[in-house]
């Protein structure tokens, strides 16, 4: 069997780069060894998760609600798949391993292709004294798959997957207590956004131990070291989220040549390739934030750079999201990076209890921060912390994707009562004035 391009993985940089392909007329495959396609994301990850954290906060019912969940992914990983018959895309079920330049092997099937895509995703990390049993020592995929509600959740990491999956627990009665190694959560984000979630979630009951190390576990028992010693904590289970690493293991990369760094990550050139000119790597394989969002536009990128094209991906204007309540939504520069950078800067900050539609709502807690370098006033990054916040990030992400300045969004005009206005609001607070604070 010979093929244009084959795809290994079917995750959100996976299957959208086999579709662009297939769209340009390449022959294209994707090999996936799961039952499904769509990955991580679909089957164990963002889908899943955001269905169960709208749920928590309008239901109780926690068997309703993984049933509905499970809908949602079906239908999702169904609707892949007519996409790949629709397209003319060959799913290879099994699990792909190159065994020379062109060839891959699956399940003893010989595939060959001109060009490879590797995106095969990442895999939760998992700490040596607490082997995942994804019974009561959870990775975020048993945490998704739970049949009952811990009555206490111990949480190791409060970074994205760890407070968003702790807020689905807690709203359905879990006590839920969080153990950082850092001295603040999500620490991706801008200060203020973090030190403001961390506000907001301990307010609804969350409890968060900074700067704390976990350095043993005795069943669902952990031994943690904190800066006035050592602490004892048990629970009826442990949510293990302390990042993910990329699933890059079993794939042949020594047969061609193609080394990993020592986090595993398979370095690329500018354009996406390995050492291997007509092999690529792109999502959670490769170093960045592992973001659904980002993988898709590398697999976009990489399919038309195959067909001869010249795509690019602007990095800086790739939003990132945390969907707790209130949300969190980012893009651009965190002020620290501006500040490394050494670049003049004015802040501006807009709080929601000044927007009428926030009021109106009765959802009203935190802000929208805009950083704009001082000289050219072009925008370098906004953080929202609120309601909505994954929604009103998509205006910010355009102001970055066209290098808009302060002035251009500050003049634009937004329609009343929206939630958007405090875009606009924050934005005149730059080098006007704002209007309603």
């Amino acid at each position: 069997m010979k093929y244009d391009v084959v795809v290994i993985g079917s995750g959100p940089g996976g299957y959208v780069a086999a579709i662009r392909a297939a769209q340009l007329g390449l022959k294209t495959a994707c090999i996936e060894k799961g039952k499904t396609l769509g990955g991580t994301c679909l089957n164990v990850g963002c889908i899943p998760s955001k269905a169960l954290l709208h749920d928590s906060e309008i239901s109780k019912d926690f068997p309703k609600m993984m049933a509905r969940k499970g809908k949602v992914v079906g239908g999702f990983t169904a609707g892949i798949e007519g996409l790949f018959k629709k397209n003319k895309i060959d799913w290879i079920h099994g699990s792909g391993r190159l065994t020379g330049p062109h060839t891959i092997d699956v399940g003893g099937q010989v595939i060959e292709a001109s060009n490879i895509i590797l995106a095969t995703g990442s895999v939760p990390i998992e700490l040596p004294f607490l082997p995942f049993d994804e019974k009561r020592i959870l990775s975020s995929t048993g945490a998704l798959a739970l049949e009952t509600v811990p009555k206490k959740l111990l949480v190791i990491g409060a970074g994205v997957i760890g407070v968003e999956l702790g807020s689905v627990y807690k709203r359905l009665g879990s006590e839920v207590i969080f153990i950082e190694f850092l001295d603040r959560i999500c620490p991706a984000f801008d200060i203020a956004l973090s030190k403001g979630l961390q506000k907001s979630l301990t307010a609804q009951g969350m409890v968060f131990h900074l700067s704390h190390k976990v350095m043993k576990a005795e069943g669902t028992t952990l031994i943690v070291q904190g800066p006035s010693g050592e602490t004892t904590f048990t629970g009826d289970a442990i949510l293990v989220a302390v990042g993910r690493k990329p699933f890059s293991e079993n794939l042949g990369l020594e047969t061609v040549g193609i080394q990993k760094d020592p986090k595993g990550f398979i370095p690329i050139d500018a354009s996406f390739r390995t050492s291997q000119p007509h092999i690529f790597a792109i999502g959670d394989l490769i170093e960045g934030p592992m973001l659904a969002h980002k993988a898709s536009e590398e697999g976009v990128a990489v399919a038309e750079l195959i067909a001869g094209h010249h795509p690019t991906v602007n990095y800086i204007a790739i939003p990132n999201v945390v969907y707790t309540h209130p949300e969190v939504a980012s893009v651009g520069l965190t002020e620290e990076e501006v500040k490394s950078r050494g670049l003049a800067y004015k802040v501006s900050q807009f709080p929601f209890k000044a927007n009428s539609r926030a009021r109106c709502i009765d959802d009203d807690d935190g802000f929208v921060k805009i950083i704009a370098e001082e000289k050219s006033r072009r925008i370098l990054g906004v953080h929202i912390l609120g309601p909505n916040a994954s929604e009103l990030i998509a205006g910010a992400v355009l102001a970055i994707q066209f290098r808009a300045t302060a002035d251009q969004l500050a003049d634009t005009c937004f329609a009343h009562p929206t939630l958007s206005e405090s875009l606009k609001e924050a934005a005149l607070g730059l080098f006007k004035a704002p209007i309603h604070l």
